[in-house]
């Protein structure tokens, strides 16, 4: 069930009615019925793996409550491990297991040892890196005393499988969602409209952004061997707006169907593509695992602290495996060292943390300068891009090669019956919006916003209908 599916457009409004007009007289029916409704919501992915969900959430659960009654040090880090190894040995099993496997026959092969691996015929269950890391946070919390343990099974049932951020995230915190779900919620309706604008905003990123993005990058990309150069370069111009688009479009109608129900999600995105260099982008994009990563693992191995040497050994820990994380390819692991090296100058000067503030120009050389640095930025992106969309390590170096070499560049007319050049007014039109918007939370809400929201329904109507890609990228990770 996707949030752009008509299934869904029919599945919130009666969770919302229930919510609000049957369930709504204690907090305790308010968390079951959202339970509830989660439940079903992953089930119509794949019932099967429903019992993965639930054994998720009673591992943390009780392991949590048996580290804080624990007598001893040894019983505390017993009950630690245990839910460390378990949640990380269920992700590797579903997720990484036949990565594994296939790599290292192929390095045996490479010695002259033919192996056959033993691969495992199955699914990936959707969502599992992000629930995962939900429970993870929790328990590491737990373990380092920040937090007590929920003793409330249905509460913190709902901290782990809430439907909005269940399959794609944000990953949230037990000290930022749990608080909020362990108390009756009223309805606001000045914060249901601004779920609502939210949940719109989020819907013109998928639809009319990310999804006819999709469709000349799919063409790009699936035929770079006969694209020229323009072709190429667009391509990865498009897919930098597919994946932006697809991906914080989910996070903003996940964080808009939450206020719906009176419960804040972390953001997620923050107008990642106007950043002025690489460490503000990873300040900008995909923020909570961003955050997690540095929380949990950055801090831990000495984050900025020590030698220059271990702080550069950190900051590549980090990056490939928020590579890692993203998939069991070695094209992620590419994308996460190269986005490392990326880091790298900014760490080596002490300038990681020059760009904080919103972004903003005047009329003077200076903003010249500030603009140098945002195109270069999002240059260094798209290129970074191409290896996380393209199917091999070779394919990504084969159609960079191709850009530099093929020096066509002529406009050319794609097998789908488009033009490569077709969609960059659509997308120069949404850079404009969001740049006009970027200290707001979406560019709906304000001024002229009965306007706002009757242009975006057409243009999601519009481009909706025929649009050739529907499914949210996340939705493999």
């Amino acid at each position: 069930m996707f949030f752009n599916s008509l299934s869904f457009a029919v599945f919130l409004p009666i969770v919302f009615l229930l919510y609000w007009f049957v369930f709504n007289k204690a907090k305790s029916a308010q968390n079951a019925i959202l339970i509830v409704a989660s439940y079903y919501f992953y089930s119509c992915w794949d019932w099967r793996f429903l019992f993965l969900l639930v054994f998720s959430t009673f591992l943390d659960y009780y392991t949590g409550i048996r580290i804080e009654k624990a007598k001893t040090e040894t019983a505390r880090k017993f009950w630690f491990w245990l839910s460390i190894i378990m949640n990380l040995g269920f992700l590797g099993i579903f997720k990484y297991y036949n990565f594994f496997a296939a790599s290292f026959s192929e390095l045996l092969n490479g010695f002259g040892l033919q192996t056959s691996p033993l691969l495992l015929d199955v699914i990936l269950p959707v969502g599992i890196s992000f629930y995962t890391f939900h429970g993870l946070s929790y328990v590491i919390d737990i373990y380092l005393k920040r937090i007590k343990a929920e003793y409330n099974f249905v509460d913190y049932s709902l901290f782990v499988s809430y439907f909005p951020l269940l399959v794609a995230g944000p990953i949230e915190r037990a000290t930022h969602l749990l608080p909020q779900v362990k108390v009756k919620r009223t309805f606001d309706f000045e914060k249901a409209k601004e779920g609502v604008y939210q949940i719109i905003w989020g819907l013109v990123k998928k639809v009319v952004i990310a999804d006819t993005c999709a469709t000349y990058a799919n063409a790009i990309f699936d035929n770079y061997t006969s694209m020229n150069s323009l072709s190429l370069l667009l391509g990865a111009f498009y897919f930098a707006f597919q994946i932006y688009g697809d991906f914080s479009g989910y996070s903003d109608m996940a964080l808009g169907m939450s206020k719906l129900f009176g419960l804040d999600l972390l953001r997620n995105f923050n107008y990642p593509y106007f950043s002025r260099d690489i460490a503000e982008f990873w300040r900008r994009w995909h923020i909570s695992l961003s955050s997690w990563f540095r929380d949990y693992v950055y801090i831990p191995l000495g984050g900025s602290k020590g030698s220059k040497l271990k702080q550069v050994r950190n900051v590549f820990v980090i990056f490939l495996l928020s590579g890692f994380w993203h998939g069991a390819n070695w094209t992620f692991i590419a994308w996460g060292f190269i986005n490392a090296l990326y880091f790298l100058p900014l760490l080596l000067r002490d300038k990681n943390r020059s760009n904080i503030e919103t972004v903003q120009l005047q009329w003077d050389f200076s903003s010249l300068r500030v603009l140098g640095s945002m195109f270069v930025t999002f240059a260094l992106c798209c290129l970074a891009w191409v290896f996380f969309r393209a199917k091999s390590i070779d394919a990504a170096f084969d159609y960079i090669k191709r850009i530099f070499t093929n020096r066509n560049f002529q406009a050319q007319y794609l097998e789908n019956e488009r033009y490569n050049y077709e969609i960059i007014v659509l997308i120069l039109a949404f850079i404009l919006v969001e740049w006009n918007s970027r200290n707001q939370i979406e560019p709906i809400s304000g001024r002229y916003s009965g306007l706002k929201v009757a242009l975006c329904i057409m243009a999601i109507l519009a481009l909706g209908t025929y649009s050739d890609y529907k499914e949210f990228i996340y939705f493999q990770f």
